[in-house]
């Protein structure tokens, strides 16, 4: 049983944006215990792309600010919420004036695909939890206690 003395918050207001690509970072909330998945927030300043990407578990995302347009066309705005099951393929870009934030749950990996089909990168749970720990380092900041290890 959870008492309350043993909830610790994730306060995402004091998580500086982590970034990992040109116009992309994150911010951690959770990797789930087993690392079988995580949840995070994304940020996307306009006109950055999510490449072409496989999921290999379901994944959950909530537009919290900003718009973005998926490759099927559709436009999706703060409030929208996107399931994605498993095995599903898109990318997807912000587009609007503002960032796009959206709150992921990501079950299982991503798989990341270059143009001829070929898998160029993976996205774990294991992997983001690491990159969050790097950047700590990097930056002198003493990671989140439920954020540093499972």
């Amino acid at each position: 049983m959870t008492t309350a003395s043993s909830v610790l918050p994730v306060d995402t207001a004091r998580i500086a944006w982590i970034p990992l690509a040109p116009g992309l970072s994150f911010k951690p909330i959770t990797y789930f215990p087993d690392l079988s998945g995580w949840q995070l927030l994304l940020r996307l300043e306009p006109g950055t792309v999510i490449p072409r990407h496989r999921h290999t578990g379901e994944v959950h995302a909530f537009n919290l600010s900003g718009t973005r347009r998926l490759d099927t066309g559709e436009i999706i705005g703060p409030g929208m919420y996107v399931h994605e099951p498993a095995g599903n393929e898109d990318s997807w870009e912000a587009i609007g004036d503002e960032p796009c934030i959206v709150h992921i749950e990501v079950n299982g990996r991503n798989e990341y695909y270059d143009a001829e089909g070929r898998l160029v990168r993976v996205a774990d749970a294991r992997a983001s939890r690491q990159d969050y720990l790097d950047w700590c380092a990097t930056e002198g900041v003493a990671p989140h206690p439920t954020l540093a290890g499972c």
